[in-house]
Formats: C-alpha cells, structure tokens, sequence
C-alpha cells in the first residue's frame, strides 16, 4: 500500500500553483506581488498536498478534521483557506482548487515509476490509499503509472480517513491479502501509521520536494 501525496507524486510548489492560474485568467501580476501572495496561501495552507495551516482559524477546525470524507467537505476547507488570503481576484479560490485536481499540478518522485515497475514485475500487487477529496486516477494515467497500481482506496469514497483502520482494511481486502503480509508506505508519522493497528508493516518516506529525495522508496524493494 502506497500514500499519494508526499510519497508517490509531490504537489507543484505554491508560486507554480497561483502563476498557473493567474495566467489562465489573464490578471498581471507582477513578481513580487506573486510572490508575496504565494507566500500568503502556503501560510494559510490552502494548496491541498501541500503545507498545513500554520494558523488554523477555529471556525474551520471541524471542517479541517473532516475535510477527507467528502468532495464538498474538501472543496470547502481548502476554498475557504484560500479566501483568507487577500487574492488578487475573489474568484481565485474557486480555481486554484480546480489546478490542483488537474495532472499537470503533480509531479511524480524520480523513482516512483520505477519503484512501482519493480513491484509489478515481482507480481506484489499495489494499492494507493490516500486521504483525498477527489479522483485521482487521472493523475497517474496522465503520467503513464496506472497500469502499475491495482487497486485505489480513496477516503471520500469511503466515507473514512486515515489512520482509521478501516480504510487499510479496505485495501487489503482489495489486494486479496492479509494484513500480516502487506506494507504501508508514506510519509505522514499519524495517518500512515494506523495500518499497524491491523499489523500491516510500516515504512515511513521522507515528503521532500522531487529534487532533494532521490531513491526514497527504493528501501521497500528491499523489505519485501
């Protein structure tokens, strides 16, 4: 069982996020105003895969914790984290949403192809199981990885986060095996971790941008 984001495929960084979509609605920003901007969002933590609030306001904490359950729960966490930014454009937060569900606002790691490839022709089947409001399937047919991956258990459709056991319970039962025989791979110490609770084998990444963790799933080739 893999993670998503953060383990598999890291997000663009926030100013490639906000230059792509100002660009899309034609405003003229200059750089130090997108820059200055950007770095408003990453502090707010509105690019979904990307940095967590540094300050949560307390009205979106119950929205926060359950942001993963639904498509309209996730939409409206991030959305409303985006409008506590002064945007150039109110209709901004609608469509830095829409970017980041989009393939080209993914990146996969250097070796996760590679990784998944391995696993494939060993014949160990792979799940991605991620905490998400959304489909990403898109992401990995666009970038030539989903006829590596068997099954998808994704929380919205499941109506159950991470690190509820439910949702690895779950994707062992997708991959036809039992959780004494299956590895969660992911970067997150308290969602991921929640596939021990059904004995399932843990191996933690690091969640660094694509040019500064080179080989950082290759150690699970070697745990198997």
């Amino acid at each position: 069982m893999f993670d998503f984001s953060g383990t598999l495929f890291r997000v663009e960084p926030t100013e490639d996020w906000l230059r792509a979509v100002v660009a899309d609605a034609g405003i003229d920003l200059s750089e130090a105003e997108l820059t200055a901007c950007a770095a408003l969002l990453e502090e707010a933590g509105a690019l979904p895969g990307g940095a967590s609030p540094r300050r949560l306001p307390a009205r979106l904490e119950p929205l926060w914790r359950e942001r993963d359950l639904s498509p309209g729960q996730h939409r409206a966490a991030y959305t409303a984290l985006a409008r506590e930014v002064p945007l150039p454009s109110a209709e901004l937060a609608d469509a830095l949403y829409e970017r980041h569900r989009t393939p080209a606002a993914w990146r996969p790691y250097p070796d996760t192809a590679a990784t998944l490839g391995a696993l494939r022709a060993r014949g160990v089947p792979v799940a991605v199981v991620s905490n998400i409001g959304w489909d990403l399937r898109p992401v990995f047919r666009a970038h030539g990885v989903d006829q590596l991956v068997d099954a998808y258990v994704l929380s919205f459709e499941h109506g159950v986060q991470k690190p509820d056991p439910r949702l690895f319970g779950a994707a062992c039962e997708a991959l036809g095996a039992a959780p004494a025989d299956v590895l969660m791979v992911g970067d997150d110490a308290v969602a991921d971790t929640g596939a021990a609770a059904l004995g399932c084998r843990v191996l933690l990444v690091e969640h660094l941008p694509v040019e500064r963790r080179p080989n950082g799933l290759s150690a699970v080739l070697g745990l198997l």
